[in-house]
């Protein structure tokens, strides 16, 4: 059985720092680009500005031993475990994302607000769905 993640594409964004990086889209994160790979050229075709998409990443400087974390990194909430929180550190790291697509140039798509620090990689793209069936 093959069991392997295929990196789509890399999110260049202003954000450095996974400590003080916001953990919501509405926290102020900024504007980020999505580098395909150019291998992922013809299956982003049909991706239009825009339109709402599901961006999943891997959070590859993630603790992935973390069970329990602080909510939004404040000491006085008691530890909850991390799946009932938006924690990076988790023991798969994937970050689900809806963001607004804004521009597509050629292999670089440039999306709304988005939380993810410079260099995360993209494992997957959706549309998301609406309620005429499309996506």
């Amino acid at each position: 059985m093959d069991m392997t993640l295929r990196i789509v594409g890399r999110v260049r964004s202003p954000l450095t720092d996974p400590k003080t990086a916001p953990r919501f889209e509405t926290e102020n994160a900024p504007q980020a680009q999505i580098l395909l790979d150019p291998a992922y050229r013809a299956a982003a075709k049909s991706l239009e500005a825009g339109q709402e998409i599901l961006l999943f990443t891997w959070f590859h400087l993630a603790d992935r031993d973390c069970q329990e974390v602080h909510p939004r990194r404040d000491m006085s909430r008691p530890l909850t475990g991390v799946f009932s929180t938006r924690s990076p550190d988790r023991p798969n790291p994937i970050g689900l994302h809806q963001v607004r697509l804004t521009a597509i140039d050629g292999d670089v798509l440039t999306v709304g607000a988005l939380e993810a620090i410079d260099g995360t990689p993209v494992i997957d793209i959706k549309p998301l769905a609406d309620r005429a069936g499309k996506g």
